[in-house]
Order: C-alpha cells, then sequence, then structure tokens
C-alpha cells in the first residue's frame, strides 16, 4: 500500500469495500466495520480520511495501529487480523486496515469469547448493518466443509413459489403468516432455497426480502 493505492481508493470514494474515518474511533466501533468487510467481500478501512474524501491526517500512527489491532483481537470473534500500512500523503500519515474476505464466517461482534447472533455485521451498499437472522445462517454454511444441501418441496415451498410468481418478493415473517407456520421454520426453509439456489436473498438496512432466482429486482 503505497501514496497511489490511497489516492486510488480516496477517488473512488467510500462503498461497499472502502469505508473513510476522519478519525480512530473506539475499538468497539471499528469492530463492527471490520466484522462487516470479513463476512461480506472484505474491504479497505482508511483512517484520517474526511468523509467527502479529504485528507486530514491520523495524530498517533503508533497508539492509533493499536487501537486498531485491538479491535480485531478482542472485539471479533472469531479474532479479525487486519493487513496495516501507514502512507505518508501530502505531508500527513494515513492508517490503512486491509480486512480480507473471511474463510471463516460468520464472525461475530462481543467479548471474552461470548458472541451473539444478533450482533454479526455485513456490508450493504457503503454502510455496515446487522445482519438478519436469515444470513447468518447463510454465512454459516459458506464453508467449504459445510455439508450439501438436500431440499423436498411440499406444499410449503410450492405455495411460496406460487406467491413469487404473483408478487415478485416475500419476507421471512410473511412468509410465515402465508402457510401458517413458525417464523422460525419460514426463515430455515427460505435458507435452505437459497442455499440450493431456487431462491435469492437481498439484504436491505432494515430487513431483508427474497425472490425467485431467475426474478431479479429492479
Amino acid at each position: 500500500m503505497d501514496y497511489k493505492d490511497v489516492l486510488r481508493l480516496i477517488d473512488e470514494g467510500e462503498g461497499f469495500e472502502i469505508e473513510f474515518k476522519r478519525k480512530v474511533p473506539s475499538p468497539e466501533k471499528i469492530a463492527r466495520t471490520m466484522i462487516a468487510f470479513a463476512n461480506t467481500r472484505g474491504g479497505h478501512l482508511l483512517f484520517g480520511v474526511d468523509d467527502d474524501g479529504t485528507v486530514v491526517g491520523v495524530e498517533s500512527e503508533k497508539s492509533e495501529v493499536n487501537l486498531i489491532r485491538d479491535a480485531g483481537l478482542m472485539f471479533c470473534l472469531p479474532e479479525i487480523e487486519p493487513e496495516i500500512n501507514i502512507v505518508a500523503f501530502d505531508g500527513l500519515d494515513v492508517i490503512s486496515a486491509y480486512i480480507r474476505e473471511s474463510e471463516t464466517k460468520p464472525h461475530l461482534y462481543g467479548t471474552n469469547g461470548n458472541g451473539s447472533e444478533s450482533k454479526a455485521f455485513i456490508r450493504v451498499n457503503d454502510k455496515t448493518v446487522a445482519a438478519s437472522r436469515e444470513v447468518i445462517r447463510i454465512l454459516r454454511n459458506e464453508h467449504a466443509d459445510a455439508p450439501p444441501i438436500q431440499i423436498e418441496i411440499g406444499d410449503n415451498e410450492r405455495r411460496l413459489f406460487d406467491y413469487l410468481e404473483r408478487n415478485e418478493r416475500i419476507t421471512a415473517k410473511e412468509f410465515s403468516r402465508l402457510v401458517n407456520i413458525s417464523q422460525q421454520r419460514a426463515s430455515r426453509i427460505l435458507v435452505a432455497l437459497v442455499r440450493a439456489g431456487v431462491v435469492r436473498i437481498h439484504t436491505m438496512e432494515k430487513t431483508d426480502f427474497f425472490t425467485l432466482a431467475h426474478n431479479r429486482p429492479s
């Protein structure tokens, strides 16, 4: 990572795989973004860069690098080790932390070995958002050694397909009401269908919805 790399990232602007931070916040806040990148496609955190791309620099490289490392070690489960570089940029220092897409998803937010499924994060557009129960289950089954998926198409699945042909999208809560089953069971069915490639999940900031795999929303 050098001056040209930082300039390229700044020119590209904040987005799915890039986030700017004017200063290094608390390790707890850094950890959420690190988890989101690791659970999605990876990404760069640039510290010392304002939201509009203005380089303001960091104050103390050593102490702030330690805060970034602490975020990955103390608040990410499993731990995340970012690739950290200090880059001289027009007389100021910018800290670049690159987080690779993880092979041990999902990463959870927590301390002392205690995590909660409600505290996993992913990237949606240029934001870090809490992952839904369905997304966490999908992440957990992205491992290469995950058991192969086997699905049976029954009445519930057929009613789901019929509904989606007419309405294009559905949430887990709507599906549970449609076929009169618990939301937990509806979630399991939807996740299985996503894993089988029959249904697609679309994550929004506040909720997820599902469509048929060949039905892409505009």
